[in-house]
């Protein structure tokens, strides 16, 4: 799965804003609250809608009237457009409202694009809990194919759709789009959790936290020891001085990372660890997951980390995004982007109190001077970028 573009309206700073021709590896890059935290709180919006109810994740974030673009009228509306498994184009469309002082879905679209030709079938479409979808899937990309619909009424009106029929077999595109959102990770490292010794046995995939650190590289050691082995190379690779990692069992059953410096007989344990060599071996234990999540969303990496080994965690997250996972990316730092194509860096900018979203690849400036050698974090950080200086 890639997504394709993404369409935000009265979505707190995104008054309107689109991100379009999206490659597997995206940066974000804009000053302070130009609304790089607000795209990926939207992907959390709608993991919680998908878990809980709209209503709810509406109220995690201080209500409807928090949420909505301030001064504006109209709805919040979110539109993904997305290759789903088949290569075919689709597109999610999510139109919320407030009606009496609750939130409903005013409209809810799932679409598949067929052909060059033709109307898209609407695999879901539903409006305030009530709807139709389509019973007969199996048709789906056959000539001459006709859909076929049925009713359908869900619990409460701020109910997504695809959480209530993406339970069923028989809604089988549904439940693939259903599990494409809850498997997304929105990441939320903090170097203080990974730390401390955790309890024994695995765990397949990092938390957003980190708080399993030892208890993912054991599960990777044990099961996945060619995933380990490379997590490994490159520790020694780009940390000068480590020389080994493992998680070592206490006798009371919790597992310590401990990092071994060539330098001395004995392992450090992880509290006593830097924390930018706990941080590049945590990204390098969510980059080499066996199972890349399909969209992953990391805020400012650069945070505790030396600048030499940012270009080598940019490699990380392409190699990554190349796998399977696609990456979305926020940072501040010009040794980052210096790892990148323009293709890949998006600017966030603020016009008349709201984000203005721009493609780097688009500028024919900025294409001019990469073409002629320039690096885009020097470019950044000079001030060519479109509304860095705002």
């Amino acid at each position: 799965m890639q997504l394709e573009s993404i369409e935000i309206e009265n979505y707190r700073v995104f008054r309107h804003a689109k991100l379009t021709s999206l490659p597997r590896l995206v940066t974000l890059v804009g000053a302070n609250g130009s609304g790089k935290s607000t795209l990926f709180d939207m992907f959390s919006f709608l993991k919680d809608a998908l878990a809980f109810s709209v209503g709810k994740a509406v109220a995690r974030r201080g209500g409807w009237k928090e949420l909505k673009s301030r001064g504006q009228e109209g709805p919040i509306r979110i539109e993904i457009k997305f290759r789903e498994s088949g290569g075919r184009l689709a597109t999610y469309e999510l139109t919320i409202g407030e009606a009496n002082g609750r939130i409903v879905v005013e409209r809810e679209i799932l679409k598949f694009r067929r052909g060059q030709t033709g109307k898209p079938w609407h695999f879901v479409d539903f409006s305030r809990g009530e709807g139709t979808a389509i019973t007969n899937e199996e048709q789906y990309g056959k000539k001459d194919a006709k859909e076929k619909r049925d009713k359908y009424t869900l619990d409460e009106p701020d109910v997504l759709a695809i959480k209530g029929l993406g339970q069923f077999k028989d809604f089988r595109v549904v439940a693939e789009f259903r599990s494409l959102i809850e498997n997304w990770q929105i990441s939320d490292f903090h170097i203080v959790e990974a730390r401390p010794a955790t309890e024994e046995g695995y765990s397949e995939h990092l938390s957003t936290r980190g708080d399993n650190l030892a208890q993912v590289a054991q599960y990777l050691h044990t099961y996945h020891r060619e995933r380990f082995d490379a997590i490994l190379d490159a520790m020694t690779r780009r940390v000068p001085g480590i020389a080994a990692v493992d998680a070592k069992p206490t006798e009371d059953g919790r597992l310590v990372l401990r990092f071994q410096d060539g330098s001395f007989k004995d392992p450090f344990i992880a509290r006593f660890v830097s924390d930018g060599t706990i941080k590049m071996f945590a990204y390098l234990v969510l980059l080499h997951d066996p199972r890349p999540f399909p969209l992953l969303a990391i805020e400012e990496p650069e945070n505790q980390l030396y600048p030499k080994l940012l270009m080598d965690l940019a490699e990380e997250f392409r190699a990554y995004a190349q796998r399977g996972g696609q990456v979305f990316v926020s940072t501040h730092s010009p040794d980052f982007l210096n790892a990148l194509e323009l293709e890949e860096i998006y600017c966030l900018y603020k016009k008349d109190g709201f984000t203005t979203i721009s493609h780097a690849s688009d500028s024919e400036n900025l294409r001019a001077l990469f073409d002629g050698g320039d690096l885009p974090g020097y470019l950044w950080k000079q001030g060519v970028f479109e509304g860095v200086n705002r």
